[in-house]
């Protein structure tokens, strides 16, 4: 199967996020707004129930997401990782994803103790670089080796899933130790990823300025017929004890502003459920295929003990 098709047959996962993704913010915009009408009736500080709304939707939007990625998120790159190796999918495919994320992952728990291991492992590595760069180079060193992390970082998410990929491809392994290999193959073979750099950041800032600009343009829009709504917001915000941007000056820019935020996070809404997976499927291929090649040995472990000591805990727990 090529890339196209692998990501046709499992976009269905994404579909399902998306249904589930739009009721969650529903529920949270509720939220927020049942906050506002209650604190502005009982003591005309809508802001404030605003803001209280908002946080206590937003701790079971994070607690619904989760399982989300466990059931959704996870089973679609199992099935991407399965059609890559195997060359085929079932014709069940949301079934045969979520049955083999169970097989390899019992519990939500699990699932996560995994997750983050392997975020933390990436992300230490990418600090790694700029203390490099600083011991070498002084500041400029420095900055080089900050740019570097900077980028690595960008991208440090779709490793994270690369290496969730790899898990499930080594079912008969455990799953510490898959970790292990998965954070090696990166280490071993960076300049194959960093390859995949192009793809990532142009498919990002082109979809950024297609859909959050257009989105922005809509926001605005229907924003500019309620002008009132943002004056008194605009003068809540500045009677308030939080401290407004110096560029925050008028109600317009206000609307303006809420605009753009607005539509970023659509584009980050329609980005992470479609466009990002049509890129991991040709990153997580490149990634299985160099693993295959080269299964990481326990020298290759032995490497990474020294640069990173999540990884070295992680090392210890698989032996």
């Amino acid at each position: 199967m090529d890339n196209k098709q692998i990501y046709k047959a499992t976009l269905c996962f994404s579909i399902r996020r998306v249904l589930w993704d739009l009721l969650a913010l529903l529920v949270w915009a509720g939220v927020m707004a049942l906050g506002f009408f209650i604190a502005e009736k009982a003591a005309d500080k809508g802001l404030i129930g605003l803001a209280i709304g908002g946080v206590i939707g937003l701790i079971a939007l994070v607690f619904f997401l989760r399982w989300l990625s466990y059931k959704y998120k996870a089973g679609q790159i199992a099935m991407m990782t399965k059609g890559i190796t195997e060359g085929e999918l079932p014709q069940d495919v949301m079934g045969e994803g979520q049955k083999i994320v169970k097989e390899r992952f019992a519990t939500v728990a699990a699932f996560f103790a995994v997750t983050r291991v392997i975020k933390a492992i990436f992300n230490q590595l990418g600090r790694g670089i700029s203390a490099a760069g600083r011991a070498i180079g002084g500041d400029t060193g420095g900055t080089a080796g900050d740019v570097v992390s900077s980028v690595i970082q960008v991208i440090v998410s779709y490793l994270c899933d690369c290496c969730l990929g790899w898990v499930f491809y080594r079912k008969d392994v455990k799953a510490t130790k898959a970790t292990c290999e998965g954070a090696v193959l990166f280490f071993k073979h960076g300049k194959t990823f960093f390859k995949n750099m192009g793809r990532v950041f142009g498919m990002g800032l082109a979809t950024l300025a297609v859909i959050g600009g257009a989105f922005a343009g809509i926001f605005y829009l229907i924003a500019s017929r309620f002008p009132a709504v943002f004056d008194r917001l605009y003068v809540e915000l500045a009677e308030s004890s939080t401290k407004m941007p110096e560029w925050l000056n008028s109600p317009t820019i206000l609307m303006i502003a809420a605009s753009v935020i607005g539509g970023l996070i659509v584009w980050a809404f329609f980005h992470s459920l479609f466009i990002r997976p049509f890129v991991l499927v040709g990153v997580l291929r490149n990634y299985i295929q160099s693993g295959i090649n080269d299964i990481p040995t326990e020298e290759s472990f032995a490497v990474l003990d020294g640069k990173s000591e999540k990884f070295k805990k992680l090392h210890q727990e698989a032996a």
